[in-house]
């Protein structure tokens, strides 16, 4: 494959020798080290290929053997030189082509994160951002091992970082600490603790501050459960000062909230039809055009846009994006649910809701009740949970 390659930039030719000893002419090239190739035997000649700098030598053993040689085709690249020398603009065109691809492998084109989990990639580009990095962005203004410092220091979750160039790609591995905590930065503040709800407090222990109420009280929201303000009494029991501090608790209320959803007895379904139209995007940064079929004039479609980014090679990516778009037809078609159908739609919302009342509470009691009409279903009733409440306030008049 090499040396065909080189051949190819050196240029060769396909000759015929004929006359009174072409074996001979085939010996003397091969003591004379012209290098010969593909021959082949034509009736009285022999057909094979040669080097065009090899050519100028075999004039004195054309004299010496008695035979003739006749140039059948020419190869190679001085060739294709010199068959377009007078389509000047061609050969600008592929010199601009050729610089305009040096000149992106200059900037950054892609940034790719890998390792992170809990912090996601939007968040990650947008502090980039903050950082003056972004597509688009001169290599030699990147410092990948500014990059990765600047990571580990202003996210706590982040414990290692690696930062690289490859191509016109930022690469950024990262790994996260799975034993992270959330560190309150305002505990030296005093501040009370308020209810953010209103129920019944079942269990409270306090780390600091004046606990205000206690297990079996009902509060409201904005009551004051614990206080910041911790009076210091003399042996009389006066109180001499006050000091205020962080107030710290875990409160449990038992709380009732109160649900309502409703599913209407008619519902839309789409009905796709056979017909659809395709268009193909080309995207170069900012600039977007498409080109397909004329203006679309579907009453109810369905866009999928599928995007892909050229790249050159794993990691030479290019700003330019090639994807496909295609609307799909449907029609609407009004459907009705029977009254299992209902009662099972509106058991199922119910249950994504408890499930996500379980992330943070305890469901204690369920009086779900689910009742019809001519317009649909109503799900209607109270749950009660047992929550951890409570919000700091801070006290602003001490």
């Amino acid at each position: 494959m090499l040396r065909a390659l080189f051949r190819y930039l050196q240029g060769y030719l396909k000759i015929r020798i004929k006359g009174y000893s072409p074996e001979r002419f085939i010996n003397l090239c091969k003591n004379k080290d012209i290098d010969i190739w593909g021959l082949s035997y034509n009736l009285d000649s022999y057909e094979m290929y040669i080097k065009v700098r090899d050519f100028k030598k075999i004039k004195p053993l054309l004299k010496k053997t008695v035979t003739k040689v006749s140039i059948l085709d020419r190869f190679g690249f001085p060739f294709f030189l010199h068959n377009y020398r007078n389509r000047k603009v061609f050969f600008v065109g592929i010199g601009a082509c050729v610089f305009l691809i040096y000149a992106m492998t200059l900037f950054l084109w892609k940034i790719d994160f890998s390792g992170n989990q809990r912090i996601t990639n939007e968040v990650l580009l947008e502090y980039l951002e903050s950082q003056h990095i972004s597509h688009g962005i001169r290599k030699n203004k990147i410092s990948c091992e500014q990059i990765a410092k600047d990571i580990r220091k202003n996210f706590n979750d982040i414990i290692w970082v690696s930062a690289s160039m490859d191509g016109t790609c930022l690469t950024i591995h990262v790994k996260e600490n799975g034993d992270t905590f959330q560190v309150n930065t305002e505990k030296d503040t005093p501040s009370d603790i308020i209810s953010d709800k209103a129920g019944v407090v079942v269990s409270m222990v306090t780390r600091s501050g004046v606990p205000k109420v206690t297990v079996g009280d009902t509060v409201n929201a904005g009551d004051i459960l614990v206080s910041g303000c911790v009076d210091v009494l003399n042996d009389a029991k006066e109180v001499v000062k006050q000091n205020y501090v962080y107030a710290d608790a875990d409160i449990v209320l038992e709380t009732v909230n109160t649900y309502e959803d409703f599913l209407s007895k008619q519902y839309q379904k789409k009905k796709y039809t056979d017909r659809e139209r395709s268009l193909w995007t080309l995207q170069w940064n900012t600039f977007s055009a498409s080109i397909g079929l004329p203006q679309n004039k579907f009453e109810h479609f369905e866009t999928h846009t599928e995007k892909t980014q050229v790249k050159l090679d794993e990691n030479f990516y290019l700003p330019i994006f090639i994807g496909k778009k295609q609307l799909l037809e449907y029609k609407l078609e009004t459907m009705e649910y029977s009254n299992q159908e209902l009662e099972n739609l509106l058991k199922n919302r119910f249950e994504r809701q408890c499930e996500k009342w379980k992330e943070t509470a305890v469901i204690i009691e369920n009086n779900l009740q689910l009742s019809h009409d001519k317009e649909g279903a109503k799900a209607q009733g109270n749950v009660i949970l047992q929550e951890t409440v409570g919000i700091h306030r801070k006290i602003v008049d001490f």
